[in-house]
């Protein structure tokens, strides 16, 4: 049986591509399974240390794979909760590039990665209200990302808008001309290899977690926390590296 899903390591860099272009990347139980074992392969990986998301053919993914969910004749949410919730609680930061459009279920993984780099040619639609459902697994990532007048005129229109509008409202981390694309991708990535492994992952956590405590308690915890990493081994390294104008012993893995 063909893959539907398929994964490649190269200098430090997991990509993990949809290869289902018949049905626009559909999020098919199969493919779900598929995806949430190589997302498992990269976490696992030591020598991965950024995650690219991608797909095959014109379109990134165009959601819930409807004729599975008619056969079934009931919901079907596949693995793409535990994705999700990989690629937001991943200690390996996420980019996820963007071949093309992208809808409803198929956004769950968008705002689920750290970065997200489309082409401007590329659209995007919640159309869930247009056929009688709603985006509601997918809301957990996306409501933290999108600005909540642009979430609510989205959620419940239904509209296509494009990738600039998609930038700025917060879905997309960029919007690039085609032939930029994946320049613009390994830019990112390249410079998500120059930090600490150890310092990516903590301060990725931290940007989700220090807006949701008070001002005086975040202060107490950074403050704890600044002082830990910078008498860690990698801190110590960093710094040594900084001195000696060499780099650091990560950047040479």
């Amino acid at each position: 049986m063909t893959s539907l899903v398929h994964k490649d390591l190269a200098a430090g860099i997991a990509t993990i591509t949809l290869d289902s272009p018949s049905n626009r990347n559909a999020l098919s139980v199969r493919l779900l399974d598929e995806l949430a074992g190589h997302l498992t392969w990269a976490l696992a990986e030591p020598a991965a240390r950024v995650i690219v998301l991608t797909a095959t053919g014109t379109v990134f993914s165009s959601g819930a794979d409807l004729k599975e969910q008619r056969a079934a004749g009931a919901p079907i949410t596949g693995a793409l909760p535990e994705i999700m919730t990989m690629l937001w609680e991943s200690p390996k930061p996420a980019v996820c590039r963007l071949n093309g459009t992208a809808r409803a279920g198929g956004l769950g993984l968008v705002a689920s990665c750290d970065f997200a780099i489309a082409p401007l040619t590329a659209s995007f639609a919640f159309t869930e209200v247009r056929l009688g459902v709603v985006p509601a697994m997918i809301s957990v990532p996306v409501l933290r990302r999108l600005d909540p007048r642009a979430a609510a005129e989205y959620f419940l229109t239904g509209e296509v808008f494009d990738a600039t509008r998609a930038a700025e409202i917060g879905l997309l981390s960029r919007a690039v001309p085609e032939e930029e694309l994946d320049a613009t991708v390994a830019h990112y990535a390249g410079m998500l290899m120059k930090g600490g492994p150890e310092a990516v992952a903590i301060t990725k956590q931290l940007v989700r977690e220090v807006p949701k405590v008070s001002f005086e308690e975040g202060l107490r915890r950074m403050t704890d926390l600044s002082a830990q990493r910078f008498t860690s081994e990698e801190g110590q390294e960093g710094i040594a590296a900084f001195w000696e104008k060499r780099p650091p012993e990560w950047a040479a893995r």
